[in-house]
């Protein structure tokens, strides 16, 4: 099979998956909000009841915040795009411009099994999106210049394809334990933290 012809360099790849992490993350803030005229109960009450959407919103940040940097990180030595490399990377910024949509789904109905759900497969089809674009890279030195990755190929596999498995996982907890499933994802914590040790002591 021959490979995809390239299209030239990245730079207005990188430009347009800026553009969409930052307008994905502010679309976050927007359901954030307390009503105007109320009086002091109400208000508290209301300052109460954005405490869901603030945790949504916290959540997500890091989920968008931690892609984009996987993301530039992928794209550090690419010199050429094909069009299989266009094609994966304009899949992944429609699913993360998605993500505001669960976010809200979580925040106003996070007891309900299908918000988590919904939420847990469309971060893992970001990640599995950010894993094949990654494999990709990689075996097309060419696409590179014949640079070698930045990032330790192996570790980095280990990250997305963790990230995928925990929030896959997550499907079938919630459909036994309903939204407590939500604390199963605090296990990319000590996961991500052991890689970043990984990799800093890799590159010494």
């Amino acid at each position: 099979m021959r490979n995809p012809t390239p299209e030239g360099g990245p730079e207005r790849l990188i430009a347009l998956a800026d553009g969409v992490f930052a307008i994905a993350i502010t679309l976050l803030v927007l359901d954030i909000s307390v009503p105007q005229g109320l009086d002091s109960e109400e208000f508290h009450q209301a300052l109460g009841d954005t405490l869901p959407d603030l945790g949504a919103y916290g959540i997500s940040l890091a989920v968008l915040g931690g892609f984009w940097r996987d993301h530039r990180a992928i794209f550090r030595t690419v010199r050429q795009v094909d069009g299989q490399v266009i094609s994966l990377t304009v899949l992944g910024l429609g699913i993360a411009a998605l993500l505001p949509f669960p976010t809200a789904l979580v925040s106003e109905y996070g007891d309900e099994r299908a918000s988590v759900i919904i939420y847990a497969v469309t971060v893992a089809s970001l990640g599995a999106v950010h894993l094949a674009l990654a494999v990709l890279v990689a075996r097309r030195p060419r696409l590179r210049g014949g640079a070698a990755p930045v990032r330790d190929e192996g570790l980095y596999a280990v990250d997305l394809g963790a990230t995928v498995a925990v929030f896959l996982v997550t499907v079938p907890l919630a459909l036994a334990v309903g939204s407590a499933a939500m604390w199963w994802w605090l296990v990319l914590v000590p996961v991500k933290v052991w890689l970043g040790r990984r990799e800093n002591a890799r590159s010494e």
